[in-house]
């Protein structure tokens, strides 16, 4: 079952064309990562998704149906904007957002001291918003998304200023909605955490699908174009190879990453013609992240490039 059918999506801004000609399905219970450089067209794709703005051609269904307050109540949305109330205090806030999404007060406020409880908040629920740490109001951003138990949870940047043991903690939070047959969107930089959770990914540049699929057939594509070699003396490493991309050097050992044309088998016979002295070769899996770097670099720009830190999308 499809929870967002995306057919054929337009928005222009001016002169610039934000999303193009833009297709694609995320499935009932899956993590699908939402990718692209700044100015893609991510942030405009969700927002039409969400309502917010309307296409200029094209379709969107949410469950089945077109965009209304009505689906929206179904979905959960995590903006990279904090959206929270500062003055009020934390569970009042929490009761009173899912109160909006048609939750009884009751029923909300039980559910809100529960997910307080797991993400450790529980000493906080009497103080006030604006006094919660950057960390903390990111972990109170992600369980008002999730209050009023949605079926579609959309989420920008959902680790931003999260510690590793918190951002361990939500993984675990949104893994589990996936078990639950929640779909989730995960718009994110951090490469690392999008390989280790999405079950499926579309990368868009320039408001266009580059790539879109489940994410280990990507990743398998992508498989021969890595090569690890490691020299018993680094000091005699050709200057250029042909059919290279990009050779990256950690003192003895190299990663290269093939262009379009090369292979591995190349790769090797000019190693071996140039007498290097060869004491590990090995055909890698290539990262998400140098994937992202390298289809994004094929469509000429290379200014945006994902690391594992935080940027704003």
């Amino acid at each position: 079952m499809q929870t967002i059918r995306i057919n054929n999506l337009v928005k222009c801004y001016a002169d610039l064309c934000a999303v193009d000609n833009l297709s694609f399905e995320v499935q009932a219970g899956e993590i699908f990562g939402l990718l692209g450089p700044n100015g893609a067209g991510k942030t405009s794709t969700i927002r039409m998704i969400m309502d917010i703005i309307r296409p200029d051609s094209g379709s969107i269904e949410i469950m089945g149906q077109p965009p209304s307050l009505r689906t929206m109540e179904r979905i959960g949305y995590m903006p990279e904007e904090r959206g929270l109330y500062p003055d009020l205090k934390l569970l009042e806030c929490l009761v009173y957002l899912a109160e909006l999404k048609g939750m009884p007060r009751s029923r909300a406020r039980a559910r809100a001291l529960d997910l307080l409880r797991r993400v450790d908040l529980s000493g906080y629920a009497g103080q006030k918003v604006r006094a919660l740490s950057k960390g903390m109001q990111q972990k109170v951003q992600f369980i008002v998304t999730i209050m009023h138990e949605p079926e579609l949870v959309i989420l920008d940047e959902p680790f931003q200023g999260l510690d590793p043991v918190n951002t361990e903690l939500i993984k675990a939070m949104i893994v589990e909605l996936k078990h639950q047959n929640v779909s989730v969107v995960m718009s994110s930089h951090l490469m690392n955490q999008v390989e280790q959770m999405c079950d499926r990914i579309l990368l868009v540049d320039h408001g266009q699908a580059k790539l879109y699929g489940p994410l280990h057939e990507i990743k398998a594509r992508y498989g021969r174009r890595t090569v690890l070699v490691e020299l018993s003396n680094g000091e005699l490493f050709p200057g250029h190879l042909q059919g290279v991309l990009r050779v990256t050097r950690s003192g003895n050992q190299y990663e290269i990453v093939l262009a379009e044309d090369g292979s591995p088998a190349s790769v090797l016979e000019q190693l071996v013609a140039a007498r290097a002295p060869i004491a590990r070769f090995e055909i890698g899996s290539m990262p998400l992240d140098q994937i992202f770097i390298s289809v994004v670099a094929e469509h000429g720009k290379t200014s945006s490039v994902p690391a594992d830190k935080e940027h704003r999308a």
